[in-house]
């Protein structure tokens, strides 16, 4: 025989095993097509509504399960997929936002997703800045279209201490008690009782604590709740730069302890519904006229707060800072200049207007 080696014979199953793998390539491919197509259109055609809530800091599998759950995609995975996918893109649209949205049964995946992550929510969003009074609040609900100012004015009065058993008995109104902040409602359910009670409630989480607390032990002040929101909001008022704001608030405590009237501005214009400027200052006629709130006229704090408070108006009224001043003025630019007696005080005042003066004649 010859050295060389004969060849092995082809086997006749070369051509099966030869294409198996691009054929299994290939279904594969296309029921993976098949899937995501499946997968990513709308789970319904007839477009039904579903409300859900997404919670701040919900994980994206969390989402995407109560997504599938409720009927609104097919599959919480081809979710995950997709925002993985515009994620190895660089989308700049990435996250999914909180709030509680309405979707359509009949969307896509990609709908869907564009929905949460353009916020297009259902619930809509409203702040309530520090100082504002419960008149500038309606006024903001009536232009939001929620419901009349003059509907949220007469909620706000109603103070029956059965709406919290922790609100003081002897107020006026709702005033002060209605914390300041952003806050998220449904428009077609929003009613002033509705969001007076989200405000409430926000209140007796972060403010009510600290005076419970600063009350509890050895108080540097001791005053009532009502007292302390009352002062607070004059502080709110008062104050403009925050380096200022305990002193303001040790001006009044040793007004309060020498049983000194507090004279303070923003109590008059409260009681008189008006607005000073620094072309229009209140008139001796204004700071004249008789009002359960003019501090320049009664004795001790006005019969309730005059504004929302701010926390740090709260915790500075708590904390005064140890200071011998009794007066101050605004200096229109936020600042004040403070004084120990009435004699500098005049002398700052006069200051002040000769330079309001001197600019209105340039």
């Amino acid at each position: 025989m010859s050295s060389a080696q004969k060849m092995p014979k082809k086997s006749s199953n070369w051509l099966f095993y030869g294409l198996a793998l691009p054929i299994t390539i290939l279904l594969t491919g296309i029921a993976s097509s098949s899937w995501w197509i499946w997968a990513s259109s709308a789970p319904s055609t007839f477009g039904a509504k579903v409300r859900l809530t997404i919670s701040d800091g919900m994980p994206t599998q969390a989402i995407a399960q109560e997504l599938e759950s409720a009927g609104v995609i097919r599959s919480s995975l081809a979710l995950r997929l997709w925002i993985q996918w515009q994620s190895l893109r660089g989308s700049e649209s990435v996250a999914l936002r909180s709030g509680t949205y309405d979707f359509a049964t009949n969307q896509s995946l990609q709908e869907v997703v564009s929905q949460i992550q353009t916020a297009k929510s259902s619930e809509v969003r409203f702040t309530i800045p520090e100082g504002w009074s419960i008149a500038q609040m309606s006024e903001l609900f009536e232009k939001q279209g929620f419901f009349t100012a003059k509907d949220f004015i007469a909620a706000a009065q109603r103070t029956n201490p059965r709406r919290r058993a922790w609100l003081p008995d002897d107020i006026p109104s709702l005033e002060g008690f209605l914390f300041p902040d952003t806050y998220q409602i449904l428009p077609s359910e929003a009613t002033p009782d509705l969001i007076i009670d989200l405000m409430l409630d926000r209140f007796e989480q972060v403010a009510l604590p600290i005076y419970k607390e600063n009350q509890a032990g050895k108080p540097r002040v001791k005053i009532s709740l009502k007292d302390w929101v009352t002062l607070a909001s004059i502080v709110e008022k008062e104050a403009v730069i925050e380096a200022e704001r305990r002193v303001i608030s040790g001006v009044f405590w040793n007004r309060i302890r020498k049983n000194m009237r507090l004279e303070s501005d923003p109590t008059v214009e409260y009681g008189l519904n008006i607005k000073q400027t620094p072309e229009n200052p209140l008139t001796l006629e204004q700071v004249r006229t008789a009002s359960p709130y003019n501090t320049y006229l009664n004795e001790g704090l006005p019969p309730g707060p005059i504004a929302s408070v701010g926390l740090a108006s709260l915790k500075a009224t708590l904390e005064p800072s140890p200071t011998d001043y009794l007066f101050f003025v605004a200096k229109y630019d936020g600042s004040h200049v403070f004084s120990r007696n009435l004699e500098d005080h005049e002398k700052a005042l006069q200051a002040i207007d000769k330079k309001i003066q001197s600019k209105s004649q340039r």
